[in-house]
């Protein structure tokens, strides 16, 4: 017998969506452009749930900036960002970026004809964490991030530690830096690939001091040899706040190079590549003119499916 989907849905009743990935991480893609559409968190919740709905990390709303008031206002200084992701995690809370979702969100605007982009051009997109540039590359898209930066510096620059986790299957606490991305990020380092697969991550890991907003929590262990064909190689597991653990998380792969990179000290290389479950994601640190360090990701994007909502 089939299941009705949720009374929160019928909102939605009628309205056309896709179902899209990148490298594992999946979202329910809508077009609203003129933001017309009033999007609850319960009915978020209610559409991405696993069972009762269509299933995924999180939904993306492709709205024109002019439409919400973090794209006015960035507008003011970016106007050739036409096109705002409005992002929201599974469990409907908004959330500032996502860096696989952002790779995603630019597939769906193309194939919906709602923008071009050639082979080596580039788009910019707002989001909530500032105006995104996205490039169109060989395996798919490649986004310019931003900076990164630490969220609690003081602390990392004394240590190169600020805070410690706890998550099952890890006997003690374990000690982890805290990384922005535009959202919040505490990576911890494991020592390999047996203890990543025992951690348990279907409940939150505890981390302390946690940052203002919550955070997404990243279990990377290093490659042995680290650097190889002069790429610097991890593995990460994570678990993302409003969803739990995902199969990727774009700005997580950032965060937990970023981090280590920085335990590894002068000499560690700027190109990496990040494995997680579901694929693998290169991360690049780029100089900027603004004199901060710049990170780029880049990986695959894909359309699965598209579908109505009943």
């Amino acid at each position: 017998m089939n299941n009705p989907l949720p009374d929160n849905l019928s909102a939605l009743s009628g309205l056309s969506y896709a179902k899209g990935h990148g490298t594992g991480n999946d979202f329910v893609l809508i077009a609203d452009p003129d933001g017309l559409k009033d999007i609850e968190p319960q009915t978020v919740a209610a559409l991405c749930h696993r069972h009762l709905g269509v299933g995924a990390d999180g939904l993306i709303r492709a709205v024109h900036s002019e439409h919400l008031p973090e794209g006015r206002e960035l507008l003011a200084a970016a106007p050739e960002a036409e096109w705002f992701m409005d992002y929201r995690n599974a469990d409907g809370s908004v959330s500032e970026m996502c860096g696989n979702g952002v790779r995603v969100f630019v597939h769906f605007l193309l194939a919906e004809g709602l923008a071009e982009l050639a082979a080596g051009e580039s788009l910019t997109i707002g989001t909530r964490a500032g105006v995104k540039i996205i490039r169109r590359s060989a395996n798919g898209y490649a986004v310019d991030m931003g900076p990164w930066e630490f969220i609690f510096p003081a602390e990392a620059a004394a240590g190169a530690m600020d805070s410690t986790v706890s998550a099952g299957g890890l006997e003690v606490p374990r000690p982890a830096l805290s990384v922005s991305m535009g959202n919040p990020h505490t990576v911890v380092a494991l020592a390999g690939l047996e203890e990543l697969a025992a951690t348990e991550l279907f409940a939150a890991p505890a981390v302390d001091p946690v940052p203002a907003n919550g955070t997404n929590v990243e279990f990377v262990v290093p490659a042995e040899p680290l650097v190889a064909d002069g790429a610097g190689h991890i593995s990460m597991r994570v678990h993302e706040r409003g969803v739990g653990e995902t199969q990727s998380c774009g700005t997580g792969a950032c965060a937990a190079a970023a981090a280590i990179r920085y335990w590894a000290g002068d000499g560690a290389p700027d190109d990496w590549q990040v494995g997680v479950p579901g694929g693998t994601v290169r991360v690049r640190f780029l100089p900027a003119a603004d004199g901060r360090e710049h990170v780029e990701l880049s990986g695959p994007a894909v359309l699965v499916f598209r579908g109505i909502v009943a």
